[in-house]
């Protein structure tokens, strides 16, 4: 259930932050700025994903600051984040950090939450977000797995964003699958899939079906990111039509920065 919601009159409301209470990990409150003007189209768009790795480059180097650097390369209006350390005892808030590097609107949506360590997939907007759900899909004994369900105001029109990053066994993958397009059965706004979906085989059955309901998008190699080899990030967008491109960011800084490139896609009305 979304309880995220922001009143608008059709003034600009100011900046309100508050910090995430714990006990409501899966569904706070996201106070937003300068809520924009109501006349305005959000399209074009341009959208991303990508896997930071928890800000570890290929180098062995813990640089957030790279993260960063790479976000500002891109300049796109929405990303999804997986692999990203979200604060605890003993690791660094590193969504904090790109929050205030990009000054962006952010969501979090743990799949590991505990004092020390809270990590997982992570929403950036540079338009303000509405509400967010947080879906948990972990399978069995496996790795905690989930995606992360944003409404974005773009200019007075709602935009759905899920942000996701599914298991390494093909088991896992179809059940996350199943209940991720379930999730998207009764949605009227149009909506982007973005992810590490962890499929490695071109035609792979969780792939076949993500097709099916989003129709075919280009998906170039992400990964490793010195030399890619597997389309493993991917986005998709309902109505297809609005998708004019789909490239991978291979800058130098890029290509150490994380073990996966960016997945950036361009978005039209």
């Amino acid at each position: 259930m979304r309880i995220d919601t922001l009143g608008t009159s059709g003034s600009v409301h100011p900046r309100q932050r508050e910090h995430e209470a714990r006990q409501h990990a899966d569904a706070e409150l996201v106070r937003t700025a300068d809520v924009p003007l109501r006349d305005l189209n959000p399209w074009p768009l341009t959208v991303a994903t990508y896997n930071v790795h928890g800000a570890v480059g290929t180098d062995g180097v813990f640089s957030p600051q790279r993260i960063a650097q790479v976000l500002r390369e891109i300049d796109a209006d929405v990303l999804a984040l997986q692999e990203v350390p979200l604060g605890g005892t003993e690791q660094v808030d590193v969504l904090a950090l790109l929050r205030e590097e990009t000054g962006f609107f952010a969501v979090e949506g743990p799949t590991i939450d505990t004092p020390q360590r809270r990590y997982g997939n992570a929403v950036l907007s540079r338009y303000p977000i509405l509400a967010k759900q947080s879906l948990d899909l972990s399978f069995g004994s496996r790795e905690p797995r989930g995606a992360l369900d944003a409404d974005i105001d773009c200019h007075g029109h709602m935009l759905r964003v899920v942000a996701t990053h599914l298991g390494l066994k093909p088991a896992e993958r179809r059940d996350q699958i199943k209940r991720l397009l379930q999730a998207f059965d009764t949605d009227q706004a149009p909506v982007i899939l973005m992810g590490d979906v962890n499929e490695w085989f071109m035609w792979g059955r969780t792939l076949r079906w993500l097709v099916s309901h989003f129709e075919a998008a280009p998906a170039p190699r992400t990964f490793p990111s010195r030399w890619p080899l597997f389309a493993l990030d991917r986005i998709w967008i309902s109505p297809r039509q609005r998708l004019l491109q789909v490239n991978v960011h291979r800058t130098p800084l890029a290509r150490v920065a994380s073990d996966h490139l960016p997945l950036v896609a361009h978005i039209d009305g």
